[in-house]
């Protein structure tokens, strides 16, 4: 079965939004650690940047990356009509 051009579109958006997220990831992972040092001279919330980003920052991203991956696929399922059942 040859992939309709309305298949390639919702497979070309999914790699796009899936490619900035793991973008976004990489900068929070290795380049907020490799700049550690540097970042320690930036305070948030009282703390030194490279340390809260290690501390609890990522974790922050994290989270944020997962749900709005859940709700962006959400809603493009439900514009291309392939969403799950919900029963």
């Amino acid at each position: 079965m040859m992939p309709t051009t309305r298949n390639a579109r919702y497979w070309r958006r999914n790699m796009i939004v899936t490619a900035m997220l793991l973008l976004l990831w990489f900068l929070v992972t290795f380049v907020a650690s490799y700049f550690a040092r540097e970042l320690n001279g930036v305070t948030f919330l009282g703390f030194p940047l490279g340390f809260y980003m290690g501390a609890q920052g990522a974790l922050v991203v994290y989270v944020f990356i997962v749900w709005f991956y859940a709700y962006y696929m959400n809603r493009l399922d439900r514009e291309y009509g392939v969403e799950e059942g919900g029963d």
